[in-house]
């Protein structure tokens, strides 16, 4: 059974039509990092780039106190939240990040791999938001829908997507815009963007709008051990861990 708390979140790719998203369940205990693996797996990045999360903590205070106490002075409410930053960003150490505050943001650097979800959000409507890729300037945010137990419920059957919507990123296409530009091409399947994407990507068929639950579900049970290797551990993924994140257990066709 499930030992600890589950917390089922919605995520949707920023500023991408139609819309991209998941709503999915992980229990309390992960790491932020290992968050940060299953959304990599969820929306189809490959562990390829750096990446971060952001909670966003006097939103999130703001957001719960006042439901919680509307009746609270604004003497009150003041107090409480000079003890929140504005943004906390949760990153992976690594030689090619350095660590750093932003002024602007009041941004405070934590490590991702120390840092249990459960200490980083707590209440449903709690916000975080994932970066990837600091080049194509990818981000998904995400809600915490609710926080939950079931005694019932196998241990191993999580992390678990239970619905969603669209395939996730390309990588290196240039962010949203050039997402766009792909999903254009594929539909028309003629003209030069036609030609290039499907010369670069060695397909002739590409459904942006496409997904599988069953298929992501068994990537989700193998796929984030090996991105923690990779960003944590410095491991090269071996060929079979290449195979699989590029899904050759399925049919060339699919």
């Amino acid at each position: 059974m499930a030992r600890y708390p589950i917390y089922q979140f919605y995520a949707e790719l920023d500023d991408y039509k139609p819309k991209i998203w998941r709503r999915f369940q992980v229990t309390d205990n992960v790491t932020v990092a290992r968050l940060g693996y299953i959304i990599q797996v969820l929306f189809e990045m490959t562990a390829s780039h750096l990446m971060a999360i952001e909670v966003p903590q006097s939103e999130n205070f703001s957001a719960n106190w006042q439901s919680r106490y509307p009746n609270m002075s604004e003497d009150t409410y003041q107090k409480n939240i000079a003890n929140y930053n504005t943004v906390l960003r949760y990153e992976i150490p690594d030689d090619d990040l350095e660590l750093f505050e932003n002024p602007y943001r009041k941004k405070q650097v934590a490590d991702a791999t120390q840092i249990r979800i459960r200490h980083a959000v707590y209440e449903p409507n709690d916000m975080l938001n994932f970066s990837y890729d600091f080049g194509d300037n990818w981000w998904v945010s995400l809600t915490l829908e609710k926080v939950f137990s079931d005694k019932d419920l196998p241990g191993g059957e999580l992390p678990r997507v239970l619905e969603g919507a669209g395939f996730g990123i390309v990588e290196d296409v240039g962010g949203v815009g050039g997402l766009e530009r792909l999903a254009k091409a594929f539909k028309k399947k003629k003209g030069p963007d036609y030609e290039q994407f499907s010369e670069w990507l060695g397909i002739e068929d590409f459904d942006v709008t496409a997904f599988d639950i069953d298929d992501m579900n068994f990537r989700l049970k193998k796929i984030p051990r090996i991105y923690k290797q990779s960003y944590e551990d410095g491991f090269i993924p071996t060929q079979k861990s290449i195979d699989l994140i590029e899904r050759k257990y399925l049919p060339k066709k699919s």
